[in-house]
């Protein structure tokens, strides 16, 4: 019942990921949210996250920032971690995960999500058939419609970690 909403990994941190690792393993593209994964919600970006991206560069991967936000708030942001973007991407629709990979020239097998929440970001992936990676909101103060969907999520991985264990 919940495993459309099961992220293929679930950790800490986007800062915490082994990219090198994943770029191994032949993953060349990586879909980001912005907001409580990259930098706290609303914030500018931080130094920590444009040098993120330029080690991701290095490491020889692509990237795309996706975000239900308006272009005022994605563009500034990604062009400061050179990064492309799709803004009002109506996630969890799978539509702007497939615009992304078409963006950076990368398909289904080679390219993964990191986001923040479960039933946008991961089920959006997941219904793009992509490997999705959920990681803990750096902020815990949250809007009001965003709290609730916690509630909810706090269900579903009661039983994702029940199952992993």
């Amino acid at each position: 019942m919940f495993k459309r909403f099961y992220p293929d990994i679930y950790i800490d941190s986007a800062y915490d990921i082994d990219y090198e690792g994943l770029y191994n393993k032949g993953y060349r593209g990586i879909i980001f949210d912005i907001d409580n994964t990259l930098v706290e919600h609303g914030a500018p970006v931080t130094k920590k996250c444009s040098d993120l991206f330029d080690s991701l560069r290095a490491i020889g991967f692509d990237t795309c920032i996706i975000s239900n936000n308006k272009e005022p708030r994605v563009k500034p942001l990604a062009d400061a971690c050179g990064s492309r973007y799709v803004s009002k991407a109506a996630k969890p629709s799978p539509v702007n995960y497939i615009k992304a990979m078409d963006i950076m020239g990368t398909d289904r097998n080679n390219t993964f999500f990191v986001g923040d929440q479960l039933f946008t970001d991961v089920w959006g992936a997941n219904r793009a058939g992509i490997m999705s990676v959920l990681v803990k909101p750096i902020d815990k103060h949250e809007e009001i419609q965003i709290i609730l969907k916690r509630r909810l999520e706090w269900i579903v991985l009661f039983f994702y970690k029940r199952r992993k264990h």
